[in-house]
């Protein structure tokens, strides 16, 4: 190989490593998402999400989402991190917009890790018409269109199914602009007890990275988008 091929692959490979890094720096250390801190009342710290089947970010619009209510403004924040006060009891409303995907293990269709192991469900449909609330200790994932995502905190070990709307409304009549604020959807209640102070990483666990293998990739593994971290803090 020559003097001027070998410095051309040289710069070559050189462009590319300074691409990556660029790429590293700006949409995992500079574009970090932002965190939304949530305050008890009595002991209880009220936190609510919601699940999106897409985003509202230039980049990757195109991928599930959740996001986050901001308790102050009400407004719905592109972020899947959170503070809640050490040792108060967090009780999270999830507002499920997206279709229905079975869970690869229904073993996860079982609610665990919440108080009295269940979940309040009701079912919005595209009229805005709400099924009456039920309570809930399993959502199964293998006897229809029920489930959508999962919340999950497994240090903790918090198992929630967050159910889909019915299956036609998942096939024909979802939120196409993010965040939701109407269209069909799930409303799900549960609580949990915080044990300490730390970080704790929650997470989806149905295979909703399209395009990647077993459909584990992209938002499934992305901070920001269905994987996000829960800090306590003292």
């Amino acid at each position: 190989m020559s003097l001027p091929v070998r410095i051309t692959a040289l710069l070559v490979a050189f462009v590319a490593v300074a691409a990556g890094v660029a790429f590293i720096v700006v949409h995992f250390i500079l574009g970090s998402p932002p965190t939304v801190t949530f305050n008890a009342s009595g002991g209880v710290t009220n936190v609510v999400l919601q699940e999106d089947p897409q985003n509202n970010s230039p980049s990757l619009p195109q991928w599930v989402s959740y996001y986050v209510q901001d308790p102050k403004t009400g407004h719905w924040v592109h972020t899947t991190l959170f503070s809640v006060p050490a040792h108060s009891t967090v009780h999270m409303t999830i507002l499920g917009y997206d279709g229905c995907t079975p869970l690869r293990n229904n073993f996860w269709s079982q609610i665990q890790g919440t108080i009295g192991g269940t979940a309040t469900v009701s079912i919005v449909n595209s009229k805005g018409a709400a099924t009456p609330t039920r309570r809930v200790s399993v959502i199964d994932s293998w006897a229809g269109c029920t489930i959508a995502h999962t919340f999950a905190i497994p240090s903790l070990h918090v198992f929630v199914p967050i159910a889909s709307p019915n299956a036609n409304d998942s096939a024909n009549n979802l939120c196409g602009v993010s965040p939701c604020t109407s269209g069909p959807h799930s409303v799900m209640t549960f609580s949990f007890k915080v044990p300490t102070s730390g970080t704790f990483r929650w997470q989806c666990f149905v295979p909703c990275g399209g395009g990647y293998l077993d459909g584990n990739g992209g938002p499934m593994q992305t901070i920001g988008y269905m994987t996000g971290n829960m800090e306590v803090r003292a």
